[in-house]
């Protein structure tokens, strides 16, 4: 599975409001809800903060990579945004959060999760991509750079 298969061009956005964890992931589920027919914004945030319970997704170096699954969703789907103005997401480093890549999967496919989820950290563990999609001044731009199409 590539990255591509879950992250449409759509689901990408260069300049997102930030305010807080909160805010960005009620947003976030909003951003979702409208592009994914068989879940409601209130149970993409309810499942994504049930996630963020059990420890922050914040990863590092700015990155937050909220997810979950939920039942009813009917296949994976990823939002990739950055933010205007980095957020506290309760990182493990404790650093402020402007890239969020958010993933929504199925109950029932937990492989295919843990195998994006894997390829989604890779990408972003490097400091080059980071920088790039920081720089990104377009939706174009900054999924261009998240599927490696530059």
């Amino acid at each position: 599975m590539k990255l591509t298969d879950v992250l449409p061009p759509e689901n990408v956005v260069a300049d997102a409001p930030g305010g807080s964890k909160k805010r960005v992931l009620e947003n976030l589920s909003s951003f979702l809800s409208e592009r994914m027919d068989t879940v409601t914004a209130d149970e993409l945030y309810q499942g994504l903060l049930s996630r963020e319970r059990l420890g922050s997704t914040g990863i590092g170096e700015g990155v937050a990579i909220p997810h979950c699954r939920l039942g009813g969703c009917e296949k994976i789907t990823a939002a990739l945004i950055k933010l205007q103005e980095p957020v506290d997401f309760d990182s493990i480093d404790g650093e402020e959060v402007d890239l969020i890549f958010a993933l929504i999967v199925p109950e029932e496919q937990n492989d295919q999760h843990l195998q994006i989820l894997s390829a989604i950290a890779e990408l972003l563990q490097d400091e080059t991509v980071r920088n790039q999609l920081r720089q990104a001044d377009s939706n174009d731009a900054l999924y261009r750079i998240a599927v490696n199409e530059t």
